[in-house]
């Protein structure tokens, strides 16, 4: 996976990126040299050979636009779409078909992807306004979409945004047998810091505490408010080596903003955490309420161990 071909945009702005992925790097040298028959190029190219190394290029971000071919190496059919889509929701897809798959191109259409392309019926010129325009009609959808699915002080799905995308994300999980991890925080002391310190600085308390979450998470894992003091996050394909990774690299993160001493308040988080295996039939609500209880077990916890303290400290 590198990139092969760069080309800048007029006026020194960054070319589209494209990340085309395809077995075989023939289909990317007949790209090439389709849009170097253009007046105006346009676009940057990279390659991976199978879904796989794609999707680990796609969460490092900075791909505009996915071309994809269905037939690859570790994976056949609607399937490539469909992991592909559910991994990077935020990436147009055009779809690769062979001459006999214009149905299944019809299919990822209606799935979500931006157009579908038959190989060797594709010109330069149809390939760059396919591409173009699947950019555009992604980024107005993605805008329209944005109004009713995104929190206006975080930037985080709100409750909405994620129920919609988590069930997309369980679905594939199921139908592909790959496990899932959902992470439930809780902003401790909300309402105190409401109360003693104005909401403003509560409001701070949830953005430094959406900061965290999102820097901890890749971008292909879906983030939202829930409401409230409470967050959740759904990470596809997360294994459990990395489940206590993740919640060490929250809390850290949480210290670091304690560290700074920006704010008048010590920011702290509870979580819980519920795995789906990639076997059985669970709902997303299911899930939610078991990462839910185990974050208020050890919120519960924490409150018990303060009064302790706070016994032991009396003569």
């Amino acid at each position: 996976m590198d990139i092969t071909i760069s080309m800048e945009r007029p006026g020194g702005k960054r070319p589209l990126r494209v990340l085309l992925v395809e077995a075989e790097r023939l289909g990317l040298s007949g790209l090439e040299t389709a849009l170097s028959q253009l007046d105006n190029p346009t676009i940057e190219l990279e390659w991976a050979g199978e879904l796989s190394s794609a999707l680990e290029r796609l969460s490092l971000g900075g791909v505009d636009l996915l071309l994809l071919d269905l037939d690859l190496p570790d994976t056949q059919g609607l399937a490539t779409f469909e992991r592909a889509h559910a991994f990077a929701p935020e990436v147009p897809t055009v779809v690769l078909t062979g001459l006999d798959d214009e149905e299944l191109g019809l299919c990822t259409v209606q799935g979500g992807a931006q157009d579908f392309l038959v190989k060797g019926k594709v010109g330069p010129d149809v390939l760059l306004r396919s591409i173009r325009y699947a950019v555009e009609r992604h980024r107005l959808a993605s805008a329209l979409r944005s109004l009713s699915l995104v929190d206006d002080l975080t930037g985080l799905y709100n409750r909405r945004g994620f129920l919609d995308l988590g069930e997309q994300h369980l679905k594939l999980a199921r139908r592909s047998g790959r496990a899932v991890l959902l992470v439930y925080v809780d902003v401790d002391g909300l309402k105190v810091i409401n109360d003693t310190l104005g909401h403003l600085a509560g409001d701070r308390a949830l953005v430094q505490t959406a900061n965290v979450i999102r820097d901890t998470f890749r971008q292909s894992d879906i983030v939202g408010r829930l409401g409230g003091d409470e967050f959740a996050v759904m990470a596809l394909e997360a294994s459990e080596d990395n489940e206590d990774h993740l919640s060490r690299r929250l809390r850290e993160g949480v210290d670091e903003v304690n560290r700074r001493g920006e704010e008048p308040f010590q920011l702290s988080i509870s979580l819980g955490t519920a795995r789906f295996a990639g076997e059985g039939r669970p709902r997303l609500a299911e899930l939610l309420a078991l990462a839910d209880q185990a974050m208020y077990m050890e919120k519960r916890a924490k409150r018990a161990a303060s009064v302790r303290g706070r016994m032991s400290d009396e003569p």
